[in-house]
Protein backbone atom coordinates (compact mmCIF):
# COMPACT_ATOMS: atom_id res chain seq x y z
CA UNK A 1 0.00 0.00 0.00
CA UNK A 2 2.80 2.50 0.32
CA UNK A 3 4.69 4.56 -2.83
CA UNK A 4 4.24 4.52 -6.69
CA UNK A 5 3.77 1.51 -9.01
CA UNK A 6 4.88 2.49 -11.96
CA UNK A 7 6.69 -0.06 -14.18
CA UNK A 8 10.14 -0.38 -13.80
CA UNK A 9 12.89 -2.07 -14.30
CA UNK A 10 12.72 -6.14 -12.93
CA UNK A 11 8.61 -5.66 -12.58
CA UNK A 12 7.19 -8.92 -12.96
CA UNK A 13 4.27 -9.80 -15.53
CA UNK A 14 0.74 -10.21 -14.72
CA UNK A 15 -0.42 -13.49 -14.06
CA UNK A 16 -3.37 -15.28 -15.46
CA UNK A 17 -7.04 -13.83 -15.26
CA UNK A 18 -7.89 -16.34 -13.39
CA UNK A 19 -12.03 -16.31 -12.63
CA UNK A 20 -11.88 -19.59 -11.51
CA UNK A 21 -10.14 -18.11 -8.26
CA UNK A 22 -13.84 -17.62 -7.37
CA UNK A 23 -14.46 -21.07 -6.61
CA UNK A 24 -11.43 -20.96 -4.62
CA UNK A 25 -12.64 -18.56 -2.65
CA UNK A 26 -15.95 -20.36 -1.53
CA UNK A 27 -16.38 -20.17 2.16
CA UNK A 28 -18.10 -23.29 3.48
CA UNK A 29 -16.39 -26.39 1.71
CA UNK A 30 -15.91 -27.99 5.16
CA UNK A 31 -16.25 -31.88 3.78
CA UNK A 32 -12.36 -32.55 3.33
CA UNK A 33 -11.93 -31.47 7.31
CA UNK A 34 -14.69 -33.42 8.37
CA UNK A 35 -13.70 -36.54 10.55
CA UNK A 36 -13.25 -39.95 8.30
CA UNK A 37 -13.56 -38.03 5.41
CA UNK A 38 -10.53 -39.74 3.43
CA UNK A 39 -7.11 -41.01 3.94
CA UNK A 40 -5.57 -43.81 5.09
CA UNK A 41 -7.82 -46.25 7.19
CA UNK A 42 -7.99 -44.60 10.78
CA UNK A 43 -6.81 -41.32 9.72
CA UNK A 44 -8.20 -38.68 10.76
CA UNK A 45 -8.90 -35.15 9.42
CA UNK A 46 -6.49 -33.89 12.25
CA UNK A 47 -4.13 -36.16 11.32
CA UNK A 48 -0.78 -35.59 8.99
CA UNK A 49 -2.52 -33.14 6.92
CA UNK A 50 -4.92 -31.38 8.99
CA UNK A 51 -7.76 -30.96 6.20
CA UNK A 52 -6.57 -32.85 3.26
CA UNK A 53 -9.54 -31.75 0.84
CA UNK A 54 -9.32 -28.38 1.92
CA UNK A 55 -5.66 -28.16 1.75
CA UNK A 56 -5.71 -29.75 -1.74
CA UNK A 57 -7.68 -27.24 -2.99
CA UNK A 58 -5.74 -24.19 -1.21
CA UNK A 59 -2.82 -25.44 -2.94
CA UNK A 60 -4.10 -25.31 -6.58
CA UNK A 61 -5.46 -22.20 -5.89
CA UNK A 62 -2.35 -20.39 -4.55
CA UNK A 63 -0.58 -22.01 -7.68
CA UNK A 64 -2.45 -20.53 -10.06
CA UNK A 65 -2.87 -16.67 -8.05
CA UNK A 66 1.02 -16.98 -8.22
CA UNK A 67 1.32 -17.25 -12.12
CA UNK A 68 2.70 -14.42 -13.59
CA UNK A 69 2.70 -14.11 -17.11
CA UNK A 70 -0.16 -13.09 -19.25
CA UNK A 71 -1.81 -10.78 -21.44
CA UNK A 72 -3.88 -7.45 -19.96
CA UNK A 73 -7.49 -9.03 -19.46
CA UNK A 74 -9.35 -5.62 -18.49
CA UNK A 75 -11.08 -2.88 -20.97
CA UNK A 76 -9.95 -2.48 -24.47
CA UNK A 77 -12.84 -0.20 -25.90
CA UNK A 78 -14.20 2.52 -24.50
CA UNK A 79 -15.01 6.37 -25.00
CA UNK A 80 -12.06 8.79 -26.49
CA UNK A 81 -10.14 11.14 -23.92
CA UNK A 82 -12.71 14.39 -22.84
CA UNK A 83 -10.05 16.61 -22.12
CA UNK A 84 -10.23 19.58 -19.35
CA UNK A 85 -11.10 18.10 -16.87
CA UNK A 86 -10.33 18.26 -12.79
CA UNK A 87 -10.42 15.43 -10.35
CA UNK A 88 -10.22 15.37 -6.36
CA UNK A 89 -8.96 12.56 -4.54
CA UNK A 90 -10.49 12.41 -1.02
CA UNK A 91 -7.35 9.99 0.65
CA UNK A 92 -8.59 8.60 3.80
CA UNK A 93 -5.06 8.94 5.04
CA UNK A 94 -1.68 9.16 3.03
CA UNK A 95 0.22 7.20 5.19
CA UNK A 96 -2.00 4.38 4.10
CA UNK A 97 0.00 3.30 1.47
CA UNK A 98 -2.45 1.72 -1.02
CA UNK A 99 -4.19 5.14 -0.52
CA UNK A 100 -1.06 6.81 -1.88
CA UNK A 101 -0.44 4.21 -4.11
CA UNK A 102 -3.65 4.92 -6.31
CA UNK A 103 -2.93 8.79 -5.95
CA UNK A 104 0.13 8.45 -7.61
CA UNK A 105 -1.68 6.35 -10.44
CA UNK A 106 -3.90 8.82 -10.74
CA UNK A 107 -1.67 11.69 -11.27
CA UNK A 108 0.20 9.66 -13.90
CA UNK A 109 -2.43 8.43 -15.81
CA UNK A 110 -4.20 12.33 -15.99
CA UNK A 111 -0.82 13.54 -17.23
CA UNK A 112 -1.43 11.14 -20.39
CA UNK A 113 -4.82 11.78 -20.64
CA UNK A 114 -4.17 15.79 -19.76
CA UNK A 115 -6.35 16.07 -16.52
CA UNK A 116 -5.53 18.21 -13.29
CA UNK A 117 -5.91 16.61 -9.95
CA UNK A 118 -5.73 17.57 -6.42
CA UNK A 119 -5.09 15.53 -3.42
CA UNK A 120 -7.19 15.81 -0.35
CA UNK A 121 -5.61 14.21 2.63
CA UNK A 122 -8.24 13.22 5.34
CA UNK A 123 -5.86 12.89 8.21
CA UNK A 124 -7.00 9.75 9.13
CA UNK A 125 -10.04 11.16 11.29
CA UNK A 126 -13.37 11.00 10.72
CA UNK A 127 -13.07 14.88 11.22
CA UNK A 128 -10.84 15.32 8.95
CA UNK A 129 -12.49 12.83 6.50
CA UNK A 130 -15.42 15.06 6.51
CA UNK A 131 -13.44 17.98 5.78
CA UNK A 132 -11.77 17.11 3.07
CA UNK A 133 -14.55 16.48 1.82
CA UNK A 134 -16.33 19.32 2.14
CA UNK A 135 -13.52 21.10 0.68
CA UNK A 136 -13.86 18.87 -2.73
CA UNK A 137 -17.44 19.27 -3.13
CA UNK A 138 -16.87 22.88 -3.02
CA UNK A 139 -14.12 23.11 -5.17
CA UNK A 140 -16.70 22.13 -7.70
CA UNK A 141 -14.28 19.99 -9.62
CA UNK A 142 -15.72 17.40 -12.73
CA UNK A 143 -14.72 14.43 -10.37
CA UNK A 144 -14.26 13.31 -6.83
CA UNK A 145 -12.26 9.88 -6.02
CA UNK A 146 -13.73 8.53 -2.22
CA UNK A 147 -9.93 7.04 -1.61
CA UNK A 148 -10.39 4.12 0.96
CA UNK A 149 -13.07 5.55 3.44
CA UNK A 150 -16.88 4.46 3.43
CA UNK A 151 -19.07 7.16 2.10
CA UNK A 152 -21.19 6.72 4.61
CA UNK A 153 -18.83 8.17 7.16
CA UNK A 154 -19.60 12.12 5.02
CA UNK A 155 -23.30 11.09 3.52
CA UNK A 156 -23.87 15.11 3.93
CA UNK A 157 -21.14 15.71 1.32
CA UNK A 158 -21.83 12.41 -1.15
CA UNK A 159 -25.42 13.68 -1.17
CA UNK A 160 -23.91 17.22 -1.84
CA UNK A 161 -21.98 16.45 -4.87
CA UNK A 162 -25.19 13.56 -6.05
CA UNK A 163 -27.47 16.69 -6.14
CA UNK A 164 -24.69 18.61 -8.01
CA UNK A 165 -23.73 15.74 -10.59
CA UNK A 166 -20.25 15.25 -9.55
CA UNK A 167 -19.02 11.80 -10.66
CA UNK A 168 -18.07 9.87 -7.78
CA UNK A 169 -15.93 6.85 -8.04
CA UNK A 170 -14.34 4.91 -5.44
CA UNK A 171 -11.53 2.74 -4.75
CA UNK A 172 -12.25 0.31 -1.30
CA UNK A 173 -15.08 2.36 -0.73
CA UNK A 174 -17.63 0.09 -0.63
CA UNK A 175 -17.39 -4.12 -0.25
CA UNK A 176 -17.71 -5.13 -4.35
CA UNK A 177 -16.45 -3.68 -7.24
CA UNK A 178 -18.70 -1.59 -10.12
CA UNK A 179 -21.58 0.97 -9.74
CA UNK A 180 -23.19 1.59 -6.49
CA UNK A 181 -26.68 2.96 -5.74
CA UNK A 182 -26.40 3.31 -1.98
CA UNK A 183 -24.27 5.02 -1.76
CA UNK A 184 -24.33 6.30 -4.93
CA UNK A 185 -21.20 6.17 -7.15
CA UNK A 186 -20.56 5.67 -10.94
CA UNK A 187 -18.45 2.70 -9.72
CA UNK A 188 -15.46 1.15 -7.01
CA UNK A 189 -12.62 0.08 -8.23
CA UNK A 190 -11.15 -2.67 -6.26
CA UNK A 191 -10.57 -6.75 -6.84
CA UNK A 192 -12.91 -8.69 -5.69
CA UNK A 193 -12.64 -8.53 -1.39
CA UNK A 194 -14.12 -12.15 -1.59
CA UNK A 195 -10.96 -13.29 -3.51
CA UNK A 196 -8.39 -11.85 -1.43
CA UNK A 197 -9.40 -12.76 1.61
CA UNK A 198 -9.82 -16.60 -0.11
CA UNK A 199 -6.49 -16.60 -1.10
CA UNK A 200 -4.53 -15.24 1.46
CA UNK A 201 -6.67 -17.72 3.92
CA UNK A 202 -5.77 -20.76 1.55
CA UNK A 203 -2.07 -19.65 0.96
CA UNK A 204 -1.63 -19.95 4.95
CA UNK A 205 -3.69 -23.42 5.18
CA UNK A 206 -1.32 -24.86 2.13
CA UNK A 207 1.75 -23.29 3.22
CA UNK A 208 1.41 -24.83 7.03
CA UNK A 209 0.25 -28.03 5.19
CA UNK A 210 -3.17 -27.93 7.05
CA UNK A 211 -1.97 -27.47 10.54
CA UNK A 212 -1.21 -23.24 11.98
CA UNK A 213 -2.49 -21.35 14.92
CA UNK A 214 -3.26 -17.88 13.33
CA UNK A 215 -3.01 -14.00 14.24
CA UNK A 216 -5.29 -11.72 12.04
CA UNK A 217 -5.27 -8.34 12.29
CA UNK A 218 -7.61 -5.98 10.79
CA UNK A 219 -8.94 -2.74 10.91
CA UNK A 220 -12.48 -2.55 12.41
CA UNK A 221 -13.34 1.11 11.77
CA UNK A 222 -12.92 0.49 7.76
CA UNK A 223 -16.11 -1.43 6.62
CA UNK A 224 -14.21 -2.82 3.38
CA UNK A 225 -11.35 -3.98 5.67
CA UNK A 226 -13.45 -5.39 8.24
CA UNK A 227 -15.43 -7.39 5.51
CA UNK A 228 -12.09 -8.59 4.16
CA UNK A 229 -11.33 -10.35 7.46
CA UNK A 230 -14.63 -11.76 8.64
CA UNK A 231 -14.03 -13.65 5.28
CA UNK A 232 -10.60 -14.39 5.97
CA UNK A 233 -11.66 -15.82 9.35
CA UNK A 234 -14.55 -17.58 7.45
CA UNK A 235 -12.13 -19.48 5.13
CA UNK A 236 -9.67 -20.49 7.83
CA UNK A 237 -12.25 -22.19 9.13
CA UNK A 238 -12.66 -24.54 6.52
CA UNK A 239 -9.73 -26.35 8.10
CA UNK A 240 -10.22 -28.19 10.99
CA UNK A 241 -6.32 -28.34 11.65
CA UNK A 242 -5.69 -24.75 11.69
CA UNK A 243 -6.75 -22.47 14.91
CA UNK A 244 -7.15 -19.00 15.24
CA UNK A 245 -5.44 -17.26 18.35
CA UNK A 246 -6.19 -13.83 18.06
CA UNK A 247 -8.06 -11.43 16.12
CA UNK A 248 -6.72 -7.87 16.83
CA UNK A 249 -8.35 -4.60 15.94
CA UNK A 250 -5.48 -2.13 15.03
CA UNK A 251 -6.87 0.87 13.30
CA UNK A 252 -4.30 1.88 10.42
CA UNK A 253 -3.71 5.63 11.64
CA UNK A 254 -2.61 3.92 14.92
CA UNK A 255 -1.02 0.83 13.97
CA UNK A 256 2.89 2.45 14.38
CA UNK A 257 2.43 2.96 17.57
CA UNK A 258 0.20 0.08 18.91
CA UNK A 259 1.47 -2.80 16.22
CA UNK A 260 5.05 -3.43 18.32
CA UNK A 261 2.87 -3.33 21.66
CA UNK A 262 0.48 -6.19 20.44
CA UNK A 263 3.20 -8.08 18.73
CA UNK A 264 5.14 -8.44 21.80
CA UNK A 265 2.14 -9.37 23.97
CA UNK A 266 0.95 -11.69 21.37
CA UNK A 267 4.41 -13.02 21.68
CA UNK A 268 4.48 -13.82 25.22
CA UNK A 269 0.79 -15.38 25.07
CA UNK A 270 0.77 -18.04 22.19
CA UNK A 271 4.85 -18.46 21.78
CA UNK A 272 5.58 -21.30 19.15
CA UNK A 273 1.97 -21.79 18.96
CA UNK A 274 1.78 -18.78 16.44
CA UNK A 275 2.86 -19.84 13.27
CA UNK A 276 1.44 -17.76 10.98
CA UNK A 277 -0.23 -14.16 10.50
CA UNK A 278 -2.45 -12.26 8.29
CA UNK A 279 -3.13 -8.53 8.14
CA UNK A 280 -5.50 -6.99 5.91
CA UNK A 281 -2.61 -4.46 4.98
CA UNK A 282 0.84 -5.03 4.66
CA UNK A 283 1.96 -2.07 6.80
CA UNK A 284 1.03 -3.89 10.21
CA UNK A 285 4.36 -5.88 9.07
CA UNK A 286 6.55 -3.11 8.31
CA UNK A 287 5.11 -2.02 12.16
CA UNK A 288 5.52 -5.74 14.02
CA UNK A 289 9.37 -6.35 12.69
CA UNK A 290 10.87 -4.70 15.24
CA UNK A 291 9.02 -6.58 18.24
CA UNK A 292 9.75 -9.68 16.32
CA UNK A 293 13.11 -8.56 15.98
CA UNK A 294 13.59 -7.85 19.66
CA UNK A 295 11.89 -11.44 20.96
CA UNK A 296 14.59 -13.44 18.78
CA UNK A 297 12.46 -14.41 16.11
CA UNK A 298 14.15 -15.12 12.48
CA UNK A 299 13.42 -13.15 9.57
CA UNK A 300 12.25 -16.33 7.62
CA UNK A 301 9.85 -17.14 10.41
CA UNK A 302 8.05 -18.64 11.98
CA UNK A 303 5.41 -16.84 12.64
CA UNK A 304 4.82 -16.77 8.75
CA UNK A 305 3.15 -13.42 7.64
CA UNK A 306 0.88 -13.03 4.86
CA UNK A 307 -0.70 -9.33 3.68
CA UNK A 308 -4.38 -9.36 2.43
CA UNK A 309 -3.40 -6.23 0.71
CA UNK A 310 -1.81 -4.14 -0.69
CA UNK A 311 1.51 -5.07 -1.90
CA UNK A 312 3.53 -1.58 -1.31
CA UNK A 313 7.34 -1.91 -2.41
CA UNK A 314 8.22 -2.39 1.45
CA UNK A 315 6.26 -4.91 1.86
CA UNK A 316 8.21 -6.68 -1.58
CA UNK A 317 11.15 -5.61 -0.07
CA UNK A 318 10.46 -7.26 3.38
CA UNK A 319 9.15 -10.00 1.23
CA UNK A 320 12.39 -10.59 -1.03
CA UNK A 321 14.43 -10.29 1.80
CA UNK A 322 12.72 -12.71 4.00
CA UNK A 323 12.14 -10.13 7.18
CA UNK A 324 9.09 -10.60 8.65
CA UNK A 325 6.73 -11.39 5.48
CA UNK A 326 6.91 -14.03 3.43
CA UNK A 327 3.49 -13.26 1.17
CA UNK A 328 1.23 -10.86 0.15
CA UNK A 329 -2.04 -10.28 -1.82
CA UNK A 330 -0.90 -7.13 -3.78
CA UNK A 331 -3.17 -5.03 -5.42
CA UNK A 332 -2.56 -3.28 -8.67
CA UNK A 333 -2.29 0.15 -7.36
CA UNK A 334 -0.70 2.08 -10.37
CA UNK A 335 -3.40 0.23 -12.82
CA UNK A 336 -6.22 0.61 -10.56
CA UNK A 337 -5.51 4.78 -10.49
CA UNK A 338 -5.16 4.23 -14.48
CA UNK A 339 -8.45 2.66 -14.24
CA UNK A 340 -10.38 5.51 -12.58
CA UNK A 341 -9.25 7.65 -14.92
CA UNK A 342 -10.81 5.86 -17.60
CA UNK A 343 -13.85 5.20 -15.49
CA UNK A 344 -13.94 9.04 -14.69
CA UNK A 345 -13.71 9.74 -18.84
CA UNK A 346 -16.65 6.81 -19.37
CA UNK A 347 -18.43 8.69 -17.17
CA UNK A 348 -18.05 12.21 -18.33
CA UNK A 349 -18.77 11.02 -21.92
CA UNK A 350 -22.14 9.17 -20.89
CA UNK A 351 -21.48 5.62 -20.79
CA UNK A 352 -21.37 2.92 -18.20
CA UNK A 353 -18.82 1.81 -16.07
CA UNK A 354 -16.45 -0.74 -17.12
CA UNK A 355 -17.28 -3.10 -14.17
CA UNK A 356 -13.40 -4.37 -14.46
CA UNK A 357 -11.69 -6.06 -11.60
CA UNK A 358 -8.63 -7.31 -11.50
CA UNK A 359 -7.56 -10.43 -10.57
CA UNK A 360 -6.02 -11.69 -7.16
CA UNK A 361 -2.35 -12.72 -7.34
CA UNK A 362 0.17 -13.54 -4.51
CA UNK A 363 3.43 -12.21 -4.29
CA UNK A 364 6.74 -14.21 -2.72
CA UNK A 365 10.17 -14.22 -2.72
CA UNK A 366 10.10 -17.16 -5.09
CA UNK A 367 8.22 -15.12 -8.00
CA UNK A 368 8.56 -11.45 -7.92
CA UNK A 369 12.23 -11.41 -9.94
CA UNK A 370 12.97 -9.04 -7.02
CA UNK A 371 10.50 -6.36 -7.98
CA UNK A 372 8.99 -4.40 -5.61
CA UNK A 373 5.83 -3.31 -6.64
CA UNK A 374 2.84 -5.96 -8.75
CA UNK A 375 2.37 -3.83 -11.82
CA UNK A 376 0.50 -6.48 -14.40
CA UNK A 377 1.46 -5.61 -18.18
CA UNK A 378 0.05 -4.37 -21.33
CA UNK A 379 -3.12 -1.49 -19.27
CA UNK A 380 -1.03 1.57 -20.02
CA UNK A 381 -1.25 0.45 -23.70
CA UNK A 382 -4.60 -0.26 -23.94
CA UNK A 383 -6.04 2.93 -21.98
CA UNK A 384 -3.72 5.07 -24.49
CA UNK A 385 -4.89 3.18 -27.52
CA UNK A 386 -8.47 3.50 -25.81
CA UNK A 387 -7.81 7.59 -24.72
CA UNK A 388 -6.04 8.13 -28.03
CA UNK A 389 -9.51 7.31 -30.27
Amino acid sequence: MHGSRNATPGAFRARPAARALLATATLLAVVGCERGSGGAPGESATGPSGCPAVQSRAKAAVARAQETDVPWDGPTSGPAAVSGKTIVYVAQTMTNPGVAGVAKGIREAARVIGWNVRVIDGGGTPAGIQAAMSEAVALKPSGIVIGGFDPGSTSRQVSRANAERIPLIGWHAVAAPGPSRRPELFTNVTTRVEEVGGISAQWIISNANGHAGVVLITDASIPFARNKSELIRKELATCSGVKLLAYENIPIPDASSRTPREISSLLSRFGSSWTHSVAINDLYFADAAPAFRAAGRKGSGPPFNIGAGDGDPSAFQRINSRQYQAATVPEPLTQQGWQIVDEFNRAFSGRPASGYAAPVHIATADNTGGATSWDPSGYREAYRKIWDR
